[in-house]
């Protein structure tokens, strides 16, 4: 019995010995791949006009139809030269129709609005050489104390109030109000209230910093400039500039907070701070 069994592991331990060896030599065996003629040659076959689409893949065939479908409906469009002008003659066409919704647009402006009509001129035009002067040194005033708004969009602004009968200082005052309701104009610190956004862009002097009462907060303390002087706020996860007491600074895009009825401004991550009195790194 124990010699049967033997001779059974033995001829169990040959087989798989064997076994082991075809399968080292498959695994040698070099991978079969086509050449170039052979990839040239199937490509003519499967482009050939008169070829079917026998022994092709399903992959193949699919593709072979989308080409097809491709010629076809290239074939049938009505611009099909090597040089189309398609994409020149879409871009003119969407040009034309954005000008034609964009007087549209200003012709019902024009109903509120009766400088924005697109036939109405430019209201400079309008007035006497006397009044065009006034409004050009107004606009040059206001342009270099407000900032924002170009001189000549400020002398418009002017001329179209002045050209509707309304009087030089009370064009002025109004210009003045429309200005500081613009983005990125510099707010007179005791007119932050008074605007209509929820951000503002104010430059002082930083009179006074205390120690924040939270962790959250990087710095405190008081900008002023001319006309009064109010909190900012610099938080941490805002990762703005620090500032010292005594420095000039400008924040802009400033957050409005109030508190108690009294209003501040805080730094937020879309917030900007300028030295306009530090030198240049380079200099």
């Amino acid at each position: 019995m124990k010699g049967k069994h033997l001779l059974r592991n033995e001829g169990s331990v040959e087989e798989q010995a064997v076994e082991q060896r075809h399968e080292r030599a498959a695994g040698q065996e070099p991978e079969l791949r086509r050449s170039v003629e052979q990839e040239i040659q199937g490509k003519v076959d499967t482009n050939h006009p008169d070829a079917g689409r026998t022994g092709l893949t399903l992959e193949a065939e699919e593709k072979l139809a989308a080409r097809e479908w491709e010629i076809e409906r290239t074939h049938k469009r009505w611009d099909s030269r090597q040089e189309s002008s398609r994409e020149a003659r879409s871009r003119q066409m969407v040009k034309e129709g954005s000008a034609r919704k964009r007087r549209e647009f200003e012709r019902r402006r024009a109903g509120v609005d009766q400088w924005a009509g697109p036939d109405r001129g430019d209201p400079r035009a309008e007035l006497t050489q006397a009044e065009l002067s006034t409004v050009n040194e107004q606009a040059a005033r206001l342009a270099e104390e407000h900032g924002g708004l170009t001189r000549a969009a400020i002398s418009r602004k002017l001329a179209e109030r002045i050209a509707a009968g309304m009087d030089v200082i009370d064009a002025v005052v109004e210009v003045i109000e429309s200005i500081r309701d613009e983005a990125g104009v510099i707010v007179p610190i005791d007119q932050i209230e008074n605007v209509d956004r929820s951000e503002v862009t104010v430059e002082g002097r930083v009179t006074q910093l205390w120690d924040p009462s939270s962790p959250a907060i990087r710095q405190v303390g008081l900008i002023e400039d001319e006309s009064g002087r109010t909190k900012f706020t610099s938080w941490v996860k805002s990762d703005q500039s620090m500032v010292r007491e005594g420095e000039r600074v400008r924040f802009r895009a400033a957050a409005k907070n109030w508190y108690q009825g009294r209003c501040s401004i805080a730094l937020t991550g879309w917030s900007e701070v300028h030295f306009p009195e530090r030198g240049q790194w380079w200099e």
